[in-house]
């Protein structure tokens, strides 16, 4: 069987669902599918999704991937998993779930967090002794906002006291599709990162700490077992197998959560080679030879699937999202004031109104936080708003606003990126859904005044990523050899023209945040930003 005829069946389970993708060695994704997963928003600052689903999404995908390219068993040689991170799921030791997956979004853990680091001695809000001891041993910290597993796994532990006793296993989301396809549980040195119990001073020896175990207040057998992201930690178990046609011997690859998996995918494997991710959330990442925090800004580098390397990582909490809010929310709620639907080609033409307004969306200035923000502030009560709307503006003005309004928060980061990483990017590979759109990695590239590198089916990148570790765990490839396997569709140069433009407008976007910040935590203080 040559290269060309292997695949591996890819995984992408994102915040908005699950993509499945039969995908060959040399990156080609040959079929492909999607289920949309639903959210739940609890009080306001609660974010869930069931676990069911997720597992229903995957199948239903599986199964339409299998059946439209009509392979041969025989040719899918692995299966491997990304997966949205930072996600909790308690489960008991038959592998059942024991409440909905507590996911990244969520805050509801912040005030239990702020509990957990009472001392004498406080820096940034957190007790420093104890921050002293992640930071020299993690390479960061529990998130105040309480958007982690270690926030969640108090929360649990406090207000769902019953499931804390039940709970055999604490998975991040990674980890439980991993259990569901094997039966194995285990956590890769990536998955397990935001639980803050790890020494990640050796990226090829990430192992458990007994004083950041009982610094996190969780039970020590709570954990699962840790593997690296290329380990083969299983073959499919014969149910499993079943439902999806393939043999009970196909291997299982650990695989990696998005941020990782996204790294591989995007072909930025070179040390300071950057990308930037467009999805439910967003993010700037790139692999770099050190181990490196920087609190106040909320960027670190963290472990990932390349040997002898962290990823730095700088994420803010609503990207794409925007966009679907804008769509699903504005424009075709249904509330019986238009009768109307969204259709396949509501992304395009919304690319498409974007395209032919001008820059600057008239002055109309929107601030893209409609779940709180990561970076370069730690704020949850900070929430989205449109600045300076007027008789002469209309649904277009807002449309680009809302795509510019994103990309400004995005440069918003570019300075603390680049102070991180003693140089700034000159270039990125933007990816996933967002990069679909040709109007906003032009407006990307405009605002961010970097060049922008366009991959073909950037919204695929990370399923590529998980077959890329997959070939990598069977040894049938290199991770040097991804780059040479990354097409591009187009490359977008900043306008000359928009300098000054987005220059002025950046200011007003800071200015805004400056003057209202104050007055979300008045609003939104005890509720969204229980730390505050």
């Amino acid at each position: 069987m040559s290269g060309h005829d292997k695949y591996i069946l890819s995984i992408d389970l994102g915040t908005s669902g699950c993509k499945v993708g039969l995908v060959s060695l040399s990156g080609d994704v040959v079929a492909w599918a999607f289920r949309p997963v639903q959210l739940m928003v609890v009080d306001g600052i609660g974010a869930e999704q069931n676990p069911a689903d997720w597992w229903s999404a995957f199948l239903a995908a599986a199964r339409e991937v299998m059946a439209a390219h009509g392979a041969d068993p025989s040719s899918v040689v692995a299966v491997c998993t990304s997966a949205q991170g930072e996600g909790t799921i308690p489960v008991d030791r038959d592998g059942n779930t024991l409440m909905n997956g507590v996911i990244w979004l969520d805050m509801r853990g912040a005030r239990h967090l702020k509990k957990q680091m009472r001392g004498s001695l406080k820096v940034a809000g957190y007790d420093a002794v104890k921050l002293q001891k992640w930071l020299r041993l993690c390479g960061g910290a529990p998130a105040l906002s309480g958007k982690d597993p270690a926030a969640h796994m108090l929360l649990i532990r406090n207000e769902f006291p019953e499931i804390y006793e039940k709970t055999y296993k604490f998975l991040n989301v990674l980890d439980f599709f991993n259990l569901r396809l094997t039966g194995r549980f285990c956590a890769t040195q990536d998955s397990i990162l935001t639980s803050w119990v790890t020494d990640n001073r050796d990226s090829d020896n990430i192992r458990y700490d007994r004083t950041l175990i009982a610094m996190s207040g969780i039970d020590r057998d709570k954990f699962p077992e840790l593997v690296r992201c290329t380990d083969v930690i299983g073959t499919l178990l014969p149910a499993v197998a079943d439902s999806l046609g393939l043999s009970p011997k196909t291997p299982v690859v650990a695989g990696a959560i998005d941020n990782t998996a996204a790294a591989i995918g995007a072909g930025t494997f070179a040390d300071y080679d950057a990308h930037l991710y467009m999805g439910s959330s967003s993010w700037i990442a790139a692999h770099v030879p050190f181990k490196k925090t920087s609190l106040m800004t909320q960027i670190g580098s963290v472990p990932c699937a390349v040997p002898s390397r962290y990823l730095m990582m700088a994420m803010q909490s609503s990207g794409a999202a925007n966009i679907a809010f804008l769509k699903d929310r504005i424009v075709f709620h249904k509330d019986g004031l238009i009768d109307a639907e969204p259709s396949a080609d509501t992304y395009r033409v919304l690319d498409e109104i974007v395209a032919r307004t001008p820059a600057g969306a008239d002055g109309a200035v929107y601030l893209p936080w409609l779940f709180g923000e990561r970076a370069p502030v730690d704020d949850s009560s900070l929430r989205a708003a449109i600045f300076n709307l007027s008789m002469q503006h209309n649904r277009e003005t807002l449309v680009r606003a809302v795509f510019e309004g994103v990309a400004l928060n995005t440069r918003w980061m570019m300075k603390p990126v680049a102070r991180f990483l003693g140089r700034r990017p000159q270039e990125m590979t933007m990816i996933g859904g967002g990069a679909m759109s040709s109007s906003w990695c032009q407006i990307f590239a405009d605002v961010l005044n970097v060049r922008i590198r366009q991959p073909v089916d950037p919204v695929k990148a990370n399923a590529r990523g998980a077959a890329f570790i997959a070939g990598v765990g069977l040894g049938l490839m290199a991770f040097e050899d991804v780059p040479g396997l990354t097409r591009l569709e187009k490359t977008y140069e900043p306008t000359p023209g928009n300098q000054a433009l987005y220059g002025d407008r950046f200011g007003v976007f800071c200015e805004l945040h400056r003057r209202l910040a104050p007055l979300y935590n008045q609003l939104n203080g005890k509720r969204g930003n229980p730390h505050g």
